[in-house]
C-alpha cells in the first residue's frame, strides 16, 4: 500500500471514508514494552541544537509508515486507580499559569517551574513519574516542530529526578513510523537517557478498557493503564497546527495514551474533553520553543515553523491550552475541545481571570 501523510489521510477520511477507516489506520502500534536502560548523564550532548533559519533544509527521503495490530484489547482486571491530580495549595500561593520567554529550552523549563512552586510541588520522593511528549513521527527531527523539543523533555526528567522521583519514564505511540525510530529521530531519547530517565515502548497489553464516568459522548475507552496508575503524569505537547482540531495542544496530546485514536476524530471537541476528564495530568508543559503554524500535525517544511522560545506551565490543562491558542492568534473559545472542557468544569479558559506570570529569560 502506498504510504501517505496523516494530513492527507484525514482529508480523505473527512471526504467519506468514515470513522471505521480512520480507526483502522490510526490505531496505536501493537508493540511489546521495551525499556531502554537508564544511563549516567553524558558529559556533553552529541545532539547540538543548530542555528535556526527560515531556509528549508532537505527532508529525509524516508516516508511515514504505520504498524497496525488487530490484537484485541484485554479487559481491565480491576478498576484503575484514581487519576493523579496536582496538589491543591491554600492561599493561592502560586500563579495559575507561568509563561517563560527567551533563553534556551532548559532555562525556560527551570524558570517556569520555579515560578509555579518548583517540581517539588508536584513530584515527591519515591514517585513513579510518566512524561508524555508528542513523538508522533519517525521521519522528522525536532527542528520541524512535529515533535516535542528534546531539551524541554530532558529538563523535565532532570527536575523530576532532582525532586526525588524513583522512576521517570517517557513514552508515546507514534502513528508515523516505529516508536523505536521516532524516539531516536526526535532527539528525545538521547536527552532522556542523559538525564537519568527511561524510554518506554508502549505495550498493547497495557491498554485496558476504562470507564469514563464524566464522559458526555464516550463513557469507556482503552487507555494505557500505567498512565492512570503513575503517581505523576506530565503532559508535554508541542504547540502545532492540526487540520481537523485546528491545534494540537495538551488535551489532544493525551490521544497518544489510548487505542483506536481515529474514532476520537468524530465529535473531536467533546471526545477530547471526555478523555481529559479521565486522564488528568498533574502538570501540563506546552513546548512553544518552535511552533508549527501550517501543515500540521506532521509538517515537513521549515517555512511553516516559527521560533518563539516560549514554554507554558500550568497544573490546569485547560488554562495551558487556552494561553497556547493565543500564540496562533486564536481565542480559547475558538477551539472546540477547550469549549467542551470548560463547560465540563475541567479547567479555566478565561485568561483574564487567571493569575498569569510571564518571565523573560536572558539568552
Amino acid at each position: 500500500m502506498t504510504d501517505f501523510t496523516r494530513r492527507q489521510f484525514l482529508r480523505r477520511a473527512i471526504g467519506g471514508l468514515g470513522a471505521l477507516t480512520i480507526g483502522w489506520f490510526l490505531s496505536a502500534c501493537g508493540q511489546e514494552e521495551t525499556l531502554v536502560p537508564t544511563v549516567p548523564p553524558l558529559p556533553t550532548s552529541t545532539l547540538v541544537p543548530p542555528t535556526f533559519t527560515d531556509t528549508p533544509i532537505p527532508t529525509s527521503a524516508s516516508t511515514p509508515t504505520s504498524t497496525l495490530n488487530s490484537t484485541p484489547v484485554p479487559p481491565s482486571a480491576a478498576t484503575p486507580t484514581s487519576v493523579p491530580t496536582a496538589p491543591i495549595l491554600s492561599g493561592a500561593a502560586y500563579p495559575d499559569l507561568v509563561v517563560a520567554k527567551g533563553g534556551e529550552p532548559e532555562q525556560l523549563v527551570r524558570r517556569a517551574l520555579a515560578a509555579i512552586g518548583g517540581m517539588e510541588r508536584f513530584v515527591h520522593n519515591g514517585d513513579d513519574v510518566i512524561i508524555k511528549p508528542n513523538i508522533c513521527v519517525a521521519y522528522h527531527p525536532y527542528e520541524y516542530a512535529a515533535t516535542t523539543n528534546p531539551w524541554v523533555v530532558g529538563a523535565l526528567v532532570k527536575l523530576c529526578r532532582e525532586a526525588g522521583a524513583r522512576r521517570v519514564r517517557v513514552m508515546d505511540s507514534p502513528f508515523g513510523g516505529e516508536a523505536k525510530e521516532a524516539y531516536v529521530r526526535s532527539g528525545i531519547q538521547e536527552q532522556v537517557l542523559a538525564a537519568g530517565g527511561e524510554m518506554e515502548i508502549m505495550s498493547r497489553l497495557k491498554f485496558a478498557s476504562t470507564d469514563i464516568p464524566q464522559g458526555l459522548d464516550i463513557r469507556k475507552w482503552a487507555i494505557y493503564d500505567d498512565a492512570l496508575k503513575a503517581n505523576v503524569l506530565i503532559d508535554v505537547p508541542i504547540a502545532k497546527d492540526h487540520g481537523l482540531a485546528r491545534l494540537t495542544l495538551g488535551m489532544k496530546n493525551l490521544m497518544g495514551l489510548v487505542l483506536n485514536r481515529g474514532d476520537l476524530h468524530a465529535n473531536i471537541g467533546q471526545r477530547l474533553a471526555d478523555l481529559t476528564s479521565r486522564i488528568r495530568p498533574t502538570l501540563t508543559v506546552v513546548d512553544a520553543v518552535r511552533i508549527l503554524v501550517r501543515n500540521g500535525p506532521t509538517g515537513g517544511n521549515l517555512a511553516d515553523v516559527k521560533k518563539l522560545d516560549t514554554v507554558i506551565v500550568s497544573p490546569d490543562i485547560v488554562a495551558a491550552d487556552s494561553y497556547a491558542a493565543t500564540l496562533f492568534n486564536l481565542q480559547p473559545n475558538e477551539l472546540s475541545y477547550i469549549r467542551a472542557a470548560t463547560a465540563m468544569g475541567l479547567g479555566r479558559s478565561d485568561l483574564r481571570s487567571l493569575r498569569v506570570e510571564e518571565i523573560r529569560v536572558a539568552g
